[in-house]
């Protein structure tokens, strides 16, 4: 799944170009956690009236099956398009980098990817703290289950619908703002998480705090990384973002169990605040903010 979601996302920056390549991916984020969203309604009321098992074979084949009938059929190759935005990028290498030099580019060596990277994995690491954390915290607070529920509905509910927007919105204003304000704005849904003490109400807005903050982040991030590339390194520099940014995940789910096992559930979402909030400013002081936007560029390169 991993696989696929990062080349249907690289293929659309492929075909969109620099000037929509926010709102492109915001529609691809979008599109695919409304599917995970669907897919969970729909086998959960399924498996309540059939065989779970069932219900899972056959709904899994049946899903791979029509993903595979309609990339045989509608899905083109963008290896084209990429050599036309290539041309516009003079001197440029000739050959996408090599595994070796993309990890060392996105990682460490590049300031607009290595900050993009370590937001992405801080990004990933509160959701993680949201999917298996929250809960519990919820849960031992005497919240019941159905309460628990909207809470975590929430989240990726407005996470889900804003994206379409945010990354819209980055193609005009530019990246870092919306990086920037979205780790700052989740750090801060987490505080208000932390003391909330349990109470339903206060915990559902900071989930809404929290899905707005992750909109603003989660598709710019991708967009951010294809703008500071050359077409040909696109592909690889995005997988290597898209490593840190998914190793996000184990990172948060072993630090938040941790932290709540010594300081407590409030403990662990307080330190995943401070975490977020510094990955925020991170991001303000390394990521550049190019004096000319990559659409400009482009129509400079093609007046020219």
């Amino acid at each position: 799944m991993s696989t696929s979601h990062i080349t249907r996302s690289v293929m659309k920056i492929d075909l969109v170009g620099p000037e929509r390549r926010g709102f492109a991916l915001g529609l691809n984020e979008a599109a695919g956690y409304g599917g995970v969203a669907v897919a969970a309604a729909t086998s959960g009321w399924l498996a309540a009236e059939l065989a779970p098992r069932d219900v899972l074979v056959a709904a899994g084949a049946g899903i791979a099956l029509l993903g595979l009938v309609l990339s045989t059929v509608l899905v083109r190759d963008t290896a084209a398009h990429v050599a036309l935005e290539q041309q516009h990028h003079p001197g440029s290498e000739e050959q996408p980098p090599t595994l070796a030099e993309a990890f060392a580019e996105a990682s460490w060596r590049v300031p607009a990817l290595r900050s993009c990277s370590q937001a992405g994995l801080v990004n990933n690491l509160n959701d993680a703290l949201a999917w298996g954390l929250v809960p519990l915290f919820l849960a031992a607070n005497g919240a019941s289950v159905g309460e628990v529920g909207l809470v975590a509905g929430v989240y990726p509910a407005v996470w889900g619908v804003g994206q379409i927007w945010t990354g819209h919105w980055s193609d005009g204003i530019g990246r870092k703002p919306p990086i920037v304000g979205g780790m700052l704005l989740q750090a801060a849904a987490l505080v208000v998480l932390a003391l909330s003490e349990g109470a339903v109400g206060v915990a559902a807005a900071a989930a809404a705090l929290l899905g707005v903050g992750t909109a603003l982040v989660y598709p710019t991030l991708i967009a951010a990384i294809s703008d500071a590339v050359t077409p040909l390194a696109r592909a690889p520099a995005v997988g290597i973002y898209r490593f840190w940014r998914d190793m996000g995940y184990v990172v948060g789910g072993l630090l938040a169990g941790a932290v709540a096992d010594a300081l407590g559930y409030g403990g662990a979402i307080a330190v995943v605040a401070g975490l977020t909030a510094a990955s925020g400013l991170w991001v303000a002081w390394d990521l550049p903010t190019p004096r000319r936007s990559a659409p400009d560029r482009v129509r400079e390169a093609v007046a020219s």
